[in-house]
């Protein structure tokens, strides 16, 4: 046998031996460490076995009763760290310094030196919600006014009205020159106002009338009453119809330039129209187009000798087509120019002067409508009218007109308003072409308390007859108490002083009325 023969064959002996030496320890060991504790090994600190606690080997049966673990459950998988805390290792008999925590986690095999936090419980689903705690109570708004009327309403339109009577006394009731005679008398009005709540287009009116009752002197007793309606139609976002109607019921003085002769009682005056139109925006341009029909009638008059004065020459009827064109610079501040012409056509084509009346005019005016900070809001307009006759012997008349209309609230508490107007007027006086009137008032209102109210007024008026030096001032000032007990009642007083200056003679008077009621409001 060569060398290399036997160097090959010593190999294979070698390696045979040694895969039977493995083959066999495992039970050897076992063996070892079920029976008795192995001795300590004196050369070297190294184990020569696996400890228990690392195998997770079957628990030894109890020594006294000799039986095995009673659940069929091996007590490794139960309590892992059972057999941690009970067992020595295989070359020292003590235990290891971390092998005596216990395991938190008993179902999971093997052995861990970490703490194990306990498994979350399983979530199928969302808890239900809690139930939505009830809504804060609502404030109630304060009211502006808790004394105003509520009003009676029908469907979508709210209906206030008012009865207001009282009692009063005036110095001079027929409004005469020189002495005069007073008496006591009594006023009933009635009122009624209207306001729609629709979605769209919008219905508002305000109708009043009154009866003057004086006990000493019959004659002058009189009635009185003035009204508007308007209804808003909204045709598109961008166009509106308008339609308004009115209603003015008046009396004439007995010492009026326009009654030629002495005259007993106060002749009624009627005054009533209406009026269509529409308006249209363009971006802020706003355009109006509004066609108007006026009528005029006079009641005839009865004199002191018991003949009858017939007033029917001055029964008249105007048409007039308006143009307005208004532009918003800003939200509060529109400036507008207006034209318009009109004819005045009267029943008899001559009146009893010989005289033809009717008439043509011409009004252009500038104006504007503006609201500053909700304190100042108004419309202010001014304007040349130029009227011309059909009798060649009447003169063109001509003048200023305007509207003004400024509602200021300086305070909560107080309100000024003020108001004027400028127009032409007609006339009978023979050889006048017409009247040329301006007319300004001033209110100014404070409330003391919620419910009670003082208001102080003011108003001038000047009058002027064309082509006749012929010129009238009426001046009025007065103070006006307004109590309200509640919602539906309330006292009114007032006084007022009256007086008119003329350049015609004894035409001039002078009046005081003094009134205390109660007010009835719905």
């Amino acid at each position: 046998m060569t060398r290399f023969a036997k160097i090959c064959w010593l190999a294979g002996v070698a390696s045979c031996c040694g895969v039977a030496g493995l083959l066999a320890w495992p039970r050897t060991g076992l063996a070892q460490t079920q029976d008795e504790p192995a001795p300590r090994a004196r050369a070297s600190g190294l184990r020569t076995g696996t400890p228990q606690y690392v195998a997770q080997q079957r628990a030894p049966e109890n020594a006294e009763t000799g039986t095995g673990p009673t659940s069929a459950t091996p007590e490794a998988i139960s309590d892992p760290a059972a057999l941690v805390q009970r067992q020595q290792g295989a070359i020292s008999q003590r235990q290891p310094p971390r092998a005596a925590r216990p395991v938190q986690a008993p179902s999971l095999r093997g052995v861990t030196q970490r703490q194990i936090r306990a498994p979350q419980p399983v979530v199928t689903g969302l808890p239900p919600a809690p139930a939505a705690p009830p809504p804060p109570p609502r404030r109630r708004a304060p009211d502006e006014d808790p004394y105003a009327p509520l009003g009676l309403r029908f469907g979508a339109i709210t209906l206030r009205p008012a009865l207001t009577g009282s009692i009063g006394y005036d110095s001079n009731p027929s409004r005469i020159a020189g002495p005069s005679k007073g008496s006591a008398f009594s006023r009933t009005e009635g009122e009624l106002g209207i306001q729609s709540d629709w979605n769209v287009h919008e219905l508002t009116g305000t109708l009043r009338g009154g009866y003057s009752h004086y006990f000493r002197d019959d004659n002058a007793s009189r009635p009185d009453a003035q009204g508007n309606m308007s209804l808003r139609l909204d045709a598109t976002r961008d166009t509106r119809i308008l339609l308004e109607s009115r209603l003015m019921l008046d009396t004439q003085r007995p010492g009026s330039p326009d009654l030629t002769a002495s005259v007993q009682g106060r002749p009624i005056t009627w005054a009533y129209g209406a009026s269509a139109g529409v308006t249209h925006d363009i971006n802020r341009l706003q355009l109006t187009l509004r066609g108007s029909i006026d009528r005029q009638d006079y009641e005839n008059a009865e004199l002191t000798n018991g003949q009858v004065l017939s007033q029917a020459d001055r029964n008249q009827t105007q048409y007039g087509l308006r143009l307005r064109a208004a532009y918003e610079v800003t939200p509060g501040f529109r400036p507008f120019v207006q034209g318009e012409v009109d004819t005045r056509q009267f029943d008899q084509k001559v009146d009893s002067s010989g005289y033809m009346r009717s008439s043509d005019g011409y009004t252009a005016r500038l104006g504007t409508t503006f609201e500053i900070s909700r304190m100042l809001t108004g419309e202010v307009s001014a304007g040349y009218q130029d009227r011309q006759y059909q009798d060649p012997r009447l003169k063109q008349l001509r003048g200023m007109v305007g509207d003004a209309a400024i509602l200021w609230t300086p305070t909560p508490l107080t309100t000024v308003t003020l108001r004027g107007t400028a127009e032409l007027g007609d006339t009978t006086i023979a050889g006048s072409s017409g009247t040329t009137a301006r007319r300004v008032s001033l209110e100014v209102a404070h409330a003391l308390r919620r419910n009670l109210t003082v208001t102080g007024f003011t108003t001038f008026q000047r009058t002027d007859y064309e082509g006749q030096g012929l010129r009238e001032d009426l001046s009025t000032i007065g103070a006006r108490l307004d109590y309200k007990l509640t919602r539906t009642f309330s006292v009114r007083a007032s006084f007022t002083h009256e007086r008119l200056n003329s350049t015609q003679q004894g035409s001039d008077y002078t009046a005081n009325v003094s009134l205390v009621g109660l007010r009835m409001q719905f």
